[in-house]
C-alpha cells in the first residue's frame, strides 16, 4: 500500500493566406486579422511572483496567440535603459508550474543581463486561455514556444535573428522539441529537463518500460475518459499532497519543499494545487517528443544537477544531439529543484555566455 501511494505521488507530478477580396472557399469565413485573433484575458496586475521585482528591469504583462487560436499570457522583462534591437529569450516551465515561479525568475535574471525576455503560461494553465483547463499536450505545448517566437519576432525592439528559448523541467524537453521544428530559434537552453513522453510511457527510471505496463496504463486512462465524459468534468491527477511520508523518494520531498512551501507555492500552480487532468498522459505515451532532436542545427545547452533524479533525461538527450554547438553541463551537488531557484547552483553566468555566443 505504501509503495502504491508513493507511485501515485510520482504520477501526479507528472496551418492559405488571402489578399483583400480573395475567396477561400464556398461558405468559409474570411481570415481574421491579428487584432481579432486573441481573446481578452483577465490578467492580474499586482506583483504576485514568488520572487521580488528587480529594480534593474521594466516589467509588463502581454498576450500572444498560438496557431491553435489559444491566447497565452506572459510577463515581459526588459533591461532598463536598453536601446537598439535586443536579443530575446522566451522562457517556460517547470511542468505544472506558472510564470510567477521559476520561469519568471530565469526571465528576470536574464533581463538584468541585457536580454529582452518573456516568461509565459502554457496553454490551458495559469492566466493563459484554452479549454478545458489543466491539459498538457506534446504538440500544443511545443507550439506554445514557437508562438512565443512569433510574438517576439514582431516586436520593434527585438532582433528577429537573435531569438532563443529556455525550458525548465518538462518544458526543457518541449524546448528541445521546438528547436527541432522551428529554425528561427537560434539557441536553446534546457534546465533540469524531463522528457515527458518517456516518463509517461516508461515510468521513472524506465521501470515500467514494457508493453504490459503501458497497456494497463492505457486501459485505466481510457476508462477515465469514459467517466470524465459521463460526469461532464475532468478528474485531476492531484498535485503534491499537503504532506509526504518519510519513506517517499527524495525527489518527491524536494518537489514538496518548492511547490508546497512559501519558497515556491502559487495559487495558480498545478503542482502546488490540484494537478493536471489525469488523461493528459495519453498523448505523451503515444507521441515521443524528441524523435528529431538529432536534426537540430542551432545551438543547444542542457543543464542538469549532478544529484538530480532526472539527470538521465539530459544525458540521454545529449547523446542524440549532433554538432559542436551542443553542450551538456552537469552542476556539481545540485538536485532537480535546485535549478528552479537556487542562485548558488543555477549557472547563470554560463547560460548568459551561451546566449551571447549564439545570439550574436
Amino acid at each position: 500500500m505504501v509503495r502504491q501511494s508513493i507511485a501515485a505521488l510520482c504520477v501526479a507530478l507528472l496551418a492559405c493566406s488571402c489578399g483583400t477580396g480573395s475567396k477561400t472557399g464556398q461558405g468559409e469565413p474570411q481570415p481574421q486579422t491579428n487584432n481579432n485573433m486573441e481573446e481578452t484575458l483577465t490578467l492580474t496586475q499586482e506583483w504576485d511572483k514568488v520572487f521580488p521585482l528587480s529594480n534593474k528591469v521594466n516589467h509588463s504583462k502581454v498576450t500572444f496567440h498560438n496557431r491553435y487560436g489559444i491566447t497565452l499570457a506572459a510577463d515581459l522583462y526588459a533591461p532598463k535603459d536598453a536601446s537598439g534591437k535586443l536579443p530575446a529569450i522566451a522562457v517556460c516551465g517547470p511542468f505544472g508550474a506558472v510564470k510567477e515561479q521559476a520561469s519568471g525568475l530565469y526571465a528576470q535574471q536574464l533581463a538584468e543581463r541585457g536580454f529582452l525576455t518573456m516568461a509565459f503560461d502554457p496553454s490551458f494553465t495559469g492566466e493563459s486561455g484554452g479549454q478545458p483547463r489543466y491539459v498538457a499536450s506534446p504538440d500544443i505545448n511545443t507550439e506554445d514556444f514557437c508562438a512565443a517566437v512569433d510574438y517576439l519576432s514582431t516586436r520593434g525592439e527585438v532582433d528577429p535573428e537573435r531569438i532563443g528559448i529556455l525550458g525548465i523541467c518538462g518544458w526543457g524537453g518541449m524546448a528541445v522539441n521546438a528547436a527541432a521544428v522551428d529554425t528561427r530559434i537560434k539557441a536553446t537552453v534546457a534546465a533540469t529537463m524531463y522528457d515527458m513522453s518517456r516518463v509517461n510511457a516508461n515510468g521513472y527510471f524506465d521501470e515500467a518500460d514494457n508493453a504490459d505496463a503501458r497497456y494497463d496504463m492505457r486501459r485505466q486512462l481510457n476508462a477515465q475518459r469514459t467517466e470524465d465524459y459521463r460526469n461532464g468534468t475532468y478528474e485531476l491527477a492531484g498535485g503534491l499532497p499537503d504532506s509526504v511520508p518519510a519513506e517517499a523518494p527524495q525527489y518527491v520531498k524536494d518537489y514538496f519543499a518548492y511547490y508546497k512551501t512559501e519558497r515556491g507555492y502559487h495559487k495558480r500552480s498545478l503542482n502546488s494545487n490540484g494537478g493536471w487532468n489525469k488523461t493528459s498522459a495519453l498523448s505523451f505515451i503515444n507521441m515521443p517528443i524528441l524523435t528529431y532532436a538529432g536534426e537540430i542545427r542551432n545551438a543547444v545547452l542542457l543543464v542538469h544537477g549532478e544529484k538530480a533524479h532526472s539527470r538521465y533525461f539530459s544525458e540521454d538527450t545529449f547523446k542524440k544531439l549532433k554538432g559542436d554547438n551542443k553542450e551538456l553541463l552537469i552542476v556539481p551537488g545540485a538536485n532537480h529543484t535546485d535549478l528552479y531557484d537556487n542562485f548558488e547552483k543555477i549557472p547563470f553566468d554560463k547560460i548568459e555566455a551561451f546566449y551571447r555566443e549564439h545570439l550574436e
